[in-house]
């Protein structure tokens, strides 16, 4: 077909948005996608479970919730952000790529017709991911959704089991518990959201229960039974529970499979991340290949996007280095969990003395205007340096007025400045005054003491005694995180996905 200065794998929130900034610089781009140019997050992913989340909370019927979801995902019709990049001056290939050698991608079309050779100059891996399924004894058998599916149908299962109760089983869980199913949420950690403190997932549990999520904690699924309603899932620990459906939430790997990677002299495990650099190059395929998105493993659109901006600078002749030090990570359920940084979780590997302060969002004047009784946030500071290092926080809408938080650490502002901010009153910003004047006492002056894990067993009950509270504990609750269990995602969903939505194991979409 001909040599393109750039071409880029994958039409996802990475790959579009490289594509887009280096053909403002009057660069020659080639895009190949399979899928939905875009990729999951405007279509399948982040956006329609944010329509429905918020429907929810107006009260709208699941009909109601389910035509505005459609209206946001444009139906899963992404002609117009087709037109929007081509506008840009990006060649749009759809068909799936692999690299043959260096300097050459080979394009297969999505229907008949013959594959097309591609010469580039530099390549961008932006494949996207792809979901995982536990392997579960009969699994492959029984109604099951991917997340993708289950944020695309228009049907409301009357009893639904979630697996999986990171970011996306609990905001799907509440989804459908919202709208009147029966909802059952598996998680075979002793707690939700388990890479993050302790306190987020016990409050947001909290939250859930009175929703009428029922939760089941630390024990895994291991056998799933079709059954005349539905299915019938047991768990280890002898538990079984019936539903009509069973939707995975258990996690994503990078896409990496069928992108021809070894022809550039480099081999990733599979299910592993590409190895990239500071400045997103691919480790160890030479000066002109690059990576983002979650192919490089980062889980998140706007660590993509962030990433993207990366590749595009530093191939248009500029240099930057990516810093991944504050990169938010957010559950918009009802509360909002927001967490950046380094968090208790984390800490062990930074191998960093933490000091820690906490506040309730109840102490506030907001929070006794709206009656808020369960928000809280915490605030992790270095002691030797005395700078914000991470924080995480559960309250409405906690992204927004956490926003600073992020600032701070990616500038490296001292907390003593940041106890000096003014918050317009009445708000939640109250609580990140008080909490930053006790870390400026506590990195000012004295010895500040390592971090903990806290190991709080009702937050909801005790915030108010824990208000501002220094944890000095010792022991530190550092994990592995959620265990990584290789599984063909094909075996479990992908013959499902074909028929709804076109997903195949060999796109990279």
């Amino acid at each position: 077909m001909g040599d393109f200065d750039i071409v880029v794998l994958g039409g996802g929130t990475a790959g579009l948005h490289v594509a887009t900034e280096v053909a403002r610089a009057a660069m020659s781009v080639a895009l190949v996608e399979p899928g939905l140019i875009g990729g999951e997050s405007p279509y399948l992913a982040c956006l329609p479970s944010n329509s429905l989340l918020l429907s929810a909370s107006r009260g709208e019927t699941w009909v109601q919730a389910v035509g505005h979801r459609d209206e946001v995902t444009s139906g899963l019709d992404d002609s117009l952000a087709t037109r929007q990049v081509e506008e840009a001056g990006v060649e749009v290939i759809r068909g799936t790529g692999r690299v043959v050698r260096p300097g050459a991608v080979e394009v297969a079309p999505l229907g008949p017709g013959e594959a097309v050779s591609l010469g580039y100059t530099d390549l961008v891996l932006a494949a996207g991911s792809e979901p995982v399924a536990p392997p579960i004894e009969g699994l492959p058998d029984i109604p099951a959704w991917t997340t993708a599916e289950s944020l695309c149908s228009p049907d409301l299962p009357r009893r639904l089991i979630v697996l999986g109760g990171g970011p996306s089983g609990c905001e799907l869980a509440q989804i459908y518990a919202a709208f009147g199913s029966h909802v059952t949420l598996v998680e075979t950690e002793d707690r939700l959201l388990p890479n993050e403190s302790a306190f987020t997932g016990e409050i947001l549990a909290g939250a859930l229960r009175r929703a009428g999520v029922e939760i089941n904690l630390g024990s895994p699924a291991v056998k799933a039974e079709r059954t005349q309603d539905g299915l019938t899932l047991a768990l280890a620990d002898g538990t079984r529970l019936e539903a009509n459906r069973l939707l995975l939430a258990t996690g994503r790997r990078p896409r990496v499979s069928g992108l021809g990677v070894e022809a550039l002299g480099i081999t990733v495990s599979p299910g592993a991340a590409l190895p990239i650099t500071t400045t997103c190059q691919v480790a160890g395929a030479g000066p002109h290949v690059w990576a983002a998105g979650d192919v490089t493993g980062t889980g998140s659109t706007h660590a993509g996007r962030y990433q993207a901006g990366v590749v595009a600078a530093n191939i248009t002749g500029g240099r930057r280095e990516a810093d991944y030090s504050a990169i938010p990570r957010t559950v918009f359920t009802t509360p909002t969990v927001f967490a950046v940084g380094i968090t208790p979780r984390g800490a062990a590997d930074a191998g960093s003395g933490l000091v820690v302060a906490r506040a309730v969002l109840a102490d506030t004047a907001r929070g006794r205007i709206t009656g808020e009784e369960r928000g809280c946030l915490e605030l992790y500071a270095d002691r030797r340096s005395g700078v914000l290092v991470g924080a995480a926080a559960v309250g409405p809408d906690a992204a927004a007025w956490m926003a600073e938080v992020t600032l701070a650490i990616r500038a490296r502002v001292p907390v003593r400045i940041l106890a000096d901010v003014v918050h317009a009153f009445p708000t939640y910003g109250e609580a990140l005054a008080a909490a930053l004047h006790e870390l400026t006492a506590r990195t000012t002056h004295g010895e500040a003491s390592p971090l903990s894990e806290m190991n709080m067993e009702a937050p909801e009950a005790d915030a108010i005694e824990q208000h501002q509270e220094v944890i000095d504990d010792e022991e530190d609750a550092a994990g592995t995180g959620p265990r990584s269990v290789p599984f063909d995602v094909d075996e479990a969903d992908a013959a499902e996905q074909e028929r709804s939505v076109g997903f195949d194991d060999d796109d990279y979409r």
